[in-house]
C-alpha cells in the first residue's frame, strides 16, 4: 500500500465505484466504497487517516452537503469532488467551501491519481502534525527542555543526563543559534547543583577589562571608578554553575587567569589577597573548534584541556529536519502563552515551508518564525522564507535579509514602541537602536496615524 491513508470513494451508482477501486487499486491505493453518504459520514472521526473522493450529485445528500459535514469533524480531510455535469458555478462554490479538488467526469486516470497522491501527503502532514502536539503536551523531564525526535537530539539527552550527575566541566559546540545555552541550563538542571545559582556570561563583544571584571569581581578602590566591592559571575556561582558562553573571544589574559581559577577552584578578586575556594561547575560554549583554536595559538591549550573533561556538539538544524515541527509547535505553544494569543494550527502549506527551508539561523530563527505566527504577522516572515531559498546571495546577504525582516516585523507589531519591540525581539534597546540604524528603519515608519488615537 502507498500509506496507511485510505481513499474513500462515495457515489451512487455502483458501476463507478467498480471502475474507480479497479483502477485504484491496481495503482497500489487502499480504498474503501460507500454508495450511501450517511453511512461513509458514520465511519469517519477525527483524525481519520482517509482522503474522500464523492460524487456531486447523489440522492438525499449532495457532495457539497457531504464536504459541509465531514469539515464539520474535521476542517483538513481533503475532499476530491467529482461530477459529470461540467457545472463550473458548482466547482467554483466546492472549492469556496473548502474542497480539495473539482475533477470533471469522465474522470482523467492520471489527473486523479496525481491529485489523490497530493491529497495524501497533505493528510499524512496534518496528522503526523497533529500527533507531534499532543506527543508535546505529554512530555515530561528532559522531553520538555531539549526538544527533537531527531536521533542527534535523542542521543544529547542521554549525553545531558550522564554528564549532569558526573558533575564535570564541559563544552557545548554548535552553531550561532543552535540552543547551546539551552542545553548548558539543562546540565544544570538535571545535577544535583540544580537549588544553586546558573550564572551565564556571553564572553563576545566584551572589553578585556570588562570581562575580567565581570568574572573574578573587584575590591572598592582597586582602580579608578571602582567606587564598591564587585562580586564578580564565578563568584556568584559558587555553589552552581557557570555558563562561559562564545568562550572562543575571550582574550587571552583573561584565559590565563580563568585556567588558575580552574586548576586551584579559588578566587581573588581584583585588589583583593584573600582567596575565595569555590565548588562550581564551569560549562563554555563555542561555535570553534577549541582544539584547532589552540594549535593556531588563538586559543589557550591548557585552558581547552581544563575544560574538555566532556564535550557534546549540537547539530545545526539543517541536519535534523526532524527536529523542526517539534521545535515550531514548542515554540508557538510558549508564544501563545507569552503574547495571550489563542494557539492557531498551522496549515499544510506553512507546514511544508518550514520543512523545505534550510534554516540558516537555526533553532533561533526558527523561534522567532513561531513568534510571528503567533501574533498573525506571518505573512512577512514564514512567506519570507521561501523568497530567501528562492534568493541567490550568499549566506551572509540572507541572513542581513532575515535580519531587517526579523526589525521590521518587530516594529510593525508594536507599531514601533522601541521598548515593545525590543522586548519582542530579545534584544536590549541599545541593540535594537543599532540594528535599526545599519538596517536604516525609522521607527516613525511604523507608528499608526494620529487619526487612530494612538502615536
Amino acid at each position: 500500500m502507498l500509506s496507511d491513508i485510505c481513499i474513500m470513494i462515495v457515489d451512487d451508482e455502483q458501476s463507478i465505484l467498480e471502475a474507480l477501486t479497479e483502477m485504484l487499486e491496481l495503482e497500489d491505493f487502499h480504498v474503501e466504497v460507500f454508495k450511501q453518504p450517511d453511512r461513509a459520514l458514520q465511519s469517519l472521526r477525527e483524525n481519520s487517516p482517509v482522503v474522500v473522493l464523492s460524487d456531486v450529485k447523489m440522492p438525499k445528500m449532495g457532495g457539497l452537503s457531504l464536504l459541509a459535514q465531514i469539515h464539520s469533524l474535521d476542517k483538513d480531510i481533503p475532499v476530491i469532488l467529482m461530477s459529470g455535469h461540467g457545472d463550473i458555478p458548482m466547482a467554483i462554490e466546492a472549492m469556496r467551501e473548502g474542497a480539495y479538488d473539482f475533477l470533471e467526469k469522465p474522470l482523467i486516470p492520471d489527473v486523479l491519481i496525481q491529485q489523490l497522491h497530493r491529497a495524501i501527503e497533505k493528510r499524512q502532514l496534518i496528522l503526523e502534525n497533529r500527533k507531534l502536539r499532543q506527543g508535546l503536551q505529554q512530555h515530561q523531564g528532559i522531553e520538555s527542555t531539549i526538544i527533537g525526535d531527531s536521533s542527534a537530539i535523542q542521543a544529547i539527552r542521554q549525553q545531558i543526563l550522564s554528564l549532569a550527575q558526573a558533575n564535570v566541566d564541559t563544552i557545548i559546540y554548535g552553531d550561532t543559534g543552535c540552543g547551546k545555552d539551552v542545553v548548558a541550563r539543562a546540565l544544570h538542571e538535571y545535577s544535583e547543583r540544580k537549588e544553586q545559582r546558573f550564572i551565564a556570561i556571553n564572553c563576545g563583544g566584551m572589553s578585556e577589562s570588562l570581562i575580567e571584571s565581570e568574572l573574578f569581581g573587584h575590591e572598592a578602590g582597586s582602580f579608578t571608578g571602582a567606587s564598591k566591592r564587585h562580586i564578580g559571575k564565578i563568584e556568584a556561582a559558587n555553589g552552581g554553575t557557570l555558563f562561559l558562553d562564545e568562550i572562543e573571544t575571550m582574550p587571552i589574559s583573561v584565559q590565563i587567569k580563568l585556567l588558575r581559577v580552574l586548576q586551584e577552584r579559588a578566587i581573588e578578586r581584583v585588589g583583593s589577597t584573600k582567596t575565595i575556594p569555590l565548588t562550581l561547575t564551569v560549562i563554555a560554549a563555542s561555535k570553534e573548534n577549541l582544539a584547532q583554536l589552540g594549535d593556531a595559538g588563538l586559543f589557550r591549550k591548557d585552558l581547552f584541556y581544563r575544560l574538555n573533561v566532556a564535550s557534546l556538539t549540537i547539530p545545526p538544524l539543517k541536519d535534523r529536519p526532524e527536529d523542526v515541527l517539534p521545535l515550531f509547535h514548542f515554540y508557538v505553544s510558549q508564544g501563545a502563552k507569552r503574547y495571550q494569543k489563542p494557539v492557531t494550527e498551522a496549515d499544510a502549506n506553512t507546514l511544508n515551508r518550514l520543512l523545505q527551508h534550510d534554516w540558516p539561523g537555526n533553532v533561533r530563527e526558527l523561534k522567532n518564525a513561531a513568534d510571528r505566527f503567533v501574533l498573525g504577522i506571518s505573512e512577512a516572515s514564514i512567506d519570507s522564507i521561501k523568497a530567501q531559498d528562492e534568493s541567490v546571495g550568499c549566506y551572509e546577504e540572507r541572513m542581513e535579509q532575515f535580519e531587517k525582516q526579523l526589525l521590521i516585523d518587530g516594529l510593525r507589531a508594536t507599531q514601533g514602541q522601541l521598548n515593545d519591540a525590543a522586548e519582542l525581539l530579545n534584544l536590549s534597546r541599545k541593540t535594537l537602536y543599532r540594528k535599526m540604524r545599519k538596517h536604516q528603519l525609522d521607527k516613525q515608519n511604523f507608528k499608526l496615524s494620529d487619526d487612530s488615537g494612538q502615536l
